[in-house]
C-alpha cells in the first residue's frame, strides 16, 4: 500500500519506518531542506553543528530505545552517570546532586532524594513523599486525572511545602515543557516522576554522539529507502486535496524556484506536521467536525536554544545540568557530553532559554547578552578577574511554536491517530499516547499510526475476503512501564 506522509520529523520518519516493516511503501515529504523537524540541526561555516534543542534520551523511553536497537545504532547513545545535577544559585559555582544507587525501583529514587541534603529539608522530603503516594499506588489513571490541575495546584492540594517547587520543580517543569509549574499540567510532571520511580533506569540519561539529523534521522531514511520507500526534502505540502466524499484525493506539493506544483496520490495519507501548521492546513469541509475542532485547544510553546563557544573550559561535568536560573532551563557542555563535539580545551555550552514567550521576538544579541549575565552567576570564577573567559561565537535557534503547551486541561484536546476521514491519519507527539510531548512521544505516535493503518488495511481485506488473512505485525508500542536494558549496563 502506498502511503504519503507530510513531515520528516521523528514522528513521520518512525511511522514510515514501521510502515516499511509491514510491507507498505511510504513517501515522506518534508517542506524544509533538513530532516528532523524539532530535532533538526545545521552546520555553520566553520563546520560546527547547532541544533533546535538540547536532546536528552531517558531510560524511560522504551520505544525510542527499541528503535535504536532495530536500526542497529545503539552504540550512538552515550549513557551518563545515573544522577541529576542542579546548580546552587545561593552558592555560585557549586552543584547539588541526586545520585541514584544501583538498587531496584523505587528504592533507588527514594534513596537519591533522601541522600540529598542541599536542597530539601527532611520535613520537606517527607511531605513530598507522602504527596506522591496516590500516584505510586494508583498509577497512570490517577496521573491522567490530575490534568485538571497545574503542578503548583497539585502540590498545594497534597500539602507539599512551596519551597519544594521553588528548589526542584521550577527547573524540572521548564525542562519538561518550557513553562513554569504554575502553568504546566500536573499530569506532565507526574508522568515523568512515575516513570522515574517505577523503572530502575527511568531517569538515567544519554546524549547522542553527534547531530540528530545525521546520527538518528539519516539511519531511518536509509532504512526506508533501502526497502523501496522515499524521503523527499524541499517538498512542502501546499494543500490536502479532497474527493467529493471528503476523503483525501492527494497532496498538492508546492513547486519551488519556479517549478510547477505537483499532485502526489496514494492509498493512505498522514499528517506528521506539528499541530500549529496542521490547523492552518485543514480543508474547510473538515473544520466543522468535532475531532478537528478540538485541535484549537492545542498550540505550540515558544522555545529558544543557544550555542555558545568559549575560549576555555568552563566545566568538566559530562552531564545535563539544571541551571535553576530564572531565565535558563537546562544546559550542557557539549564538548564534554557529545563525542562529535568534543574539545578538551574549550567549552561549547548548549542552553535552553525558558519560558521564552517574552524573548522570542528579541534580537539574537539581546538574548546572548542576557544569557551571559546568567552564566556569570553560574561560573563566577571564569567571567571575573583580570583574564575573563571570552565568547568566540554563538548561534541562537528560535522555534516560535515547538511542542504543544501542556497547560492544565490539555489532555482532552489531544487527538487519536485515527481521524474521521477514512484515508487520513495523524502522527506527532501531540496526538494521544502515554508519554509526554517528547522524542519518545513522537516515536510512539509514529508506531501507533502505522499500526492503525495496518488495521485499516486488514479490515478492508477482511471485508472483501473470508480467507483468514492475518494482519502484518508492527513492532509493539510500549505504553506501560517497562524496565529497558540500557547499553551502558551491558
Amino acid at each position: 500500500m502506498r502511503v504519503a506522509i507530510a513531515g520528516a520529523g521523528l514522528a513521520g520518519l518512525s511511522c514510515a519506518k514501521y510502515l516499511t516493516d509491514a510491507g507498505h511503501l511510504p513517501i515522506v515529504l518534508e517542506s524544509r531542506d533538513v530532516l528532523g523537524g524539532k530535532v533538526a540541526a545545521w552546520k555553520d561555516k566553520d563546520g560546527d553543528w547547532y541544533e533546535t534543542g538540547l536532546h536528552i534520551f531517558f531510560g524511560a523511553y522504551p520505544n525510542i530505545l527499541q528503535l535504536f536497537k532495530e536500526l542497529n545504532i545503539e552504540d550512538r547513545l552515550q549513557w551518563k552517570e545515573h544522577t541529576m545535577i542542579f546548580n546552587q544559585p545561593e552558592n555560585p559555582g557549586t552543584y547539588s546532586r541526586f545520585d541514584f544507587p544501583d538498587l531496584p525501583a523505587p528504592v533507588n529514587g527514594i534513596t537519591a532524594i533522601l541522600r540529598n541534603n542541599d536542597m530539601l529539608t527532611w520535613p520537606e522530603k517527607i511531605r513530598f513523599g507522602l504527596g506522591l503516594i496516590p500516584a505510586i499506588v494508583h498509577g497512570q489513571k490517577y496521573v491522567e486525572e490530575m490534568d485538571q490541575y497545574t503542578f503548583s495546584e497539585w502540590m498545594k492540594k497534597q500539602n507539599i511545602p512551596p519551597r519544594v517547587e521553588k528548589e526542584v520543580f521550577i527547573a524540572m517543569a521548564k525542562a519538561l515543557n518550557f513553562i513554569n509549574p504554575d502553568e504546566l499540567s500536573a499530569t506532565v510532571v507526574l508522568t515523568a516522576l512515575n516513570r522515574f520511580l517505577q523503572e530502575k533506569n527511568g531517569s538515567k540519561m544519554a546524549f547522542l554522539d553527534g547531530a540528530p539529523t545525521e546520527r538518528l534521522c539519516q539511519p531511518m531514511v536509509d532504512y526506508i529507502t533501502e526497502r523501496g520507500g522515499e524521503v523527499r526534502l524541499n517538498a512542502p505540502v501546499k494543500e490536502f486535496l479532497l474527493n467529493d466524499d471528503g476523503t483525501v484525493r492527494g497532496f498538492l506539493i508546492r513547486g519551488l524556484h519556479g517549478a510547477e506544483d505537483e499532485i502526489l496520490t496514494a492509498d493512505m495519507y498522514i499528517s506528521a506536521m506539528p499541530v500549529d501548521p496542521l490547523k492552518r492546513m485543514l480543508p474547510k469541509p473538515w473544520r466543522t467536525q468535532e475531532y478537528f475542532q478540538k485541535l484549537d485547544g492545542l498550540e505550540g510553546v515558544p522555545v529558544i536554544n543557544l550555542h555558545l563557544w568559549f575560549d576555555r573550559k568552563l566545566t568538566d561535568i559530562d552531564h545535563l545540568l539544571f541551571s535553576r536560573s530564572p531565565l535558563l532551563s537546562v544546559y550542557a557542555d557539549m564538548s564534554n557530553t557529545c563525542r562529535e563535539y568534543a574539545n578538551p580545551d574549550r567549552s561549547m555550552l548548549e542552553l535552553v532559554l525558558a519560558p521564552a514567550k517574552d524573548w522570542i521576538k528579541k534580537s539574537d544579541q539581546e538574548i546572548v547578552e542576557a544569557t551571559l549575565i546568567e552564566l556569570e552567576k553560574l561560573f563566577p570564577n571564569h567571567f571575573g578577574g583580570e583574564n575573563p573567559t571570552k565568547l568566540l561565537k554563538s548561534h541562537v535557534v528560535k522555534t516560535p511554536r515547538s511542542v504543544y503547551k501542556a497547560t492544565s486541561g490539555r489532555q482532552k484536546y489531544r487527538p487519536s491517530q485515527e481521524t474521521p476521514i477514512a484515508n487520513f491519519f495523524l502522527t506527532g507527539d501531540f496526538t494521544m499516547q502515554r508519554y509526554l510531548a517528547s522524542m519518545e512521544g513522537a516515536v510512539l505516535s509514529g508506531k501507533l499510526t502505522a499500526q492503525a493503518i495496518n488495521r485499516t488495511q486488514h479490515s478492508a481485506i477482511s471485508d472483501r475476503s473470508s480467507d483468514g488473512s492475518q494482519d502484518v505485525e508492527i513492532g509493539t508500542a510500549v505504553q506501560s512501564p517497562v524496565h529497558p536494558v540500557l547499553r551502558a549496563e551491558i
